[in-house]
């Protein structure tokens, strides 16, 4: 009995798909489906981009109605503040300031896509080498904590070890 069931559950290995099969391109998209860690990747991917997406949406839209409102203001009191030339820098400076955080943005995101995609971008050897470093830390501290039995036992053992 418990070789046929040996037998039964190693005889059991994904085929490759035939050509003329129905199911063939269900079985491809198994076969690519992302595991967890890419799945959680992903939504960290989408998460921050909606988030930051959402962020400048409403940096442009504050800066558009704040110019709306207040520029019959700025334009009839700007000869008492400040030079015209000062409030052209300004507004310019505000407008390059908007497209340089878009193309930060941009270059953010397709950092991120090309890091989860898996080809490697400039300083993902970084991100990867600190990543396996706090996992170490992590299961070095698990692996303390389960031999001594915590670490604050175990220095109450070491400063009175006749107790």
């Amino acid at each position: 009995m418990a070789d046929t069931f040996a037998t039964s559950v190693h005889n059991h290995r994904p085929q490759p798909p035939h050509p003329h099969n129905s199911s063939t391109f269900l079985q491809r998209l198994h076969h690519h489906a992302p595991n967890s860690i890419q799945l959680i990747g992903l939504l960290t991917l989408l998460i921050t981009g909606s988030v930051l997406l959402l962020l400048t949406g409403l940096t442009v839209a504050g800066t558009v109605l704040g110019l709306i409102f207040f520029a019959p203001l700025i334009i009839i009191s700007s000869p008492i503040w400040v030079p015209v030339g000062t409030v052209l820098f300004m507004v310019a400076a505000g407008f390059l300031s908007i497209c340089g955080f878009g193309v930060v943005f941009v270059a953010v995101l397709s950092w991120m896509y090309r890091y989860f995609r898996g080809m490697n971008p400039p300083g993902s050897d970084r991100i990867d080498y600190a990543r396996n470093r706090i996992y170490d830390t992590a299961s070095h501290v698990k692996d303390y904590a389960r031999e001594y039995g915590g670490y604050l036992q175990s220095k109450v053992k070491d400063a009175a070890p006749g107790a």
